[in-house]
Parts: structure tokens; sequence; C-alpha cells
């Protein structure tokens, strides 16, 4: 069964720079499409960001989008989330997902996501 661990969270100044990573094990990151996923305390989850299995179509949310670049290594199992200057409402615990790249994997319905991970925190903060 697929597990993926999220990496890269921490504590960053607005307008910093963060990379998030998605590592695979136990099969192919080449036959998922993944999805970016945040969550703030007290509010509920929200899509980010997401790339098909082949890196060549990516969406992103209006609020991320110009900041936030996701791209993959599918040679080695890791998906990435480039984050650039950073907002203190970009302060969440991120989640990456597996699935198949379908209208409701696009439209970040969490559902739709096979597989999960644990998370990794970012902290947007002065």
């Amino acid at each position: 069964q697929l597990q993926l661990v999220e990496s890269g969270g921490d504590l960053v100044q607005p307008g910093g720079s963060l990379r998030l990573s998605c590592a695979a094990s136990g099969g192919a990151l080449a036959n998922y499409a993944i999805g970016w996923f945040r969550q703030a305390p007290g509010k509920e989850r929200e899509g980010v960001s997401g790339i098909n299995k082949s890196g060549g179509s990516k969406v992103y949310a209006p609020s991320v989008k110009g900041r936030f670049t996701v791209s993959r290594d599918n040679a080695n199992n890791t998906v990435y989330l480039q984050m650039d200057s950073l907002k203190v409402e970009d302060t969440g615990v991120y989640y990456c997902a597996a699935g198949e790249w379908t209208i409701a994997t696009i439209s970040f319905e969490a559902p739709a996501f096979n597989f999960w991970g644990q998370g990794t925190q970012v902290t947007v903060s002065s």
C-alpha cells in the first residue's frame, strides 16, 4: 500500500519561502496524481495544488496561484510544493494525497484521494 510522508514544514517570516516534499514508499508515485491540502486551526481543510501523473498538468487554488509551484520527480518518488511570498494566512498543516487525475481530484474533493500523508506544520509569523 502506498505510504506518503511530508516534510519541510517550518516557522518562517512573512515574505519567506519553504519547499515541502511528499515522499512515497510502498508503490510508484508515478502511478498517481498528487494533491496538496492544508488545514489551519479552526478551519476546514482546503485544496492548495494538484499535479497529474506526468507533471504536465497542474492546478492551484486562487489564494496561492502565482506564489506556489508544484512539481514532481517520479524517478525519486517525490512531489514538491515550492511556497514563495508566504503570508500569515498560509499557516497550517500541509498534507499530500494520492489519487487519480479526475474532475474530482482537480477540484480538490478530498474523498477522491485514496492515500494521505500525516502532514507537516507550516507557520508563517513575524
